[in-house]
């Protein structure tokens, strides 16, 4: 079965949409799972964070748990992470 990117599908319409810019970390990796356990399997969150330790802190904790996502850079400086959400 192909991997697939959260951006990579026509449908790449997010369900919710967090802005935790300024959210210290790991707060910003708990608020990021409760929000993915309200979606279903496959369902898109996006999250915007700041650059640096909360975008990798969150990153790879979500990606440890078997959750696809997909890093954009803002022009503001942060960063916005598109997750789709893991079986």
């Amino acid at each position: 079965m192909a991997a697939h990117s959260p951006a990579s599908e026509p449908d790449a319409t997010p369900l919710a949409q967090l802005n935790l810019r300024g959210t210290p970390c790991p707060v910003n990796f708990i608020r990021s799972r409760l929000a993915l356990e309200k979606l279903p399997p496959g369902g898109l969150l996006q999250v915007d964070l700041d650059a640096g330790e909360p975008e990798q802190m969150v990153a790879e904790g979500l990606r440890n748990e078997g959750h696809g996502v997909v890093v954009e850079i803002l022009p503001s400086g942060g960063v916005r992470l598109l997750i789709r959400r893991g079986p």
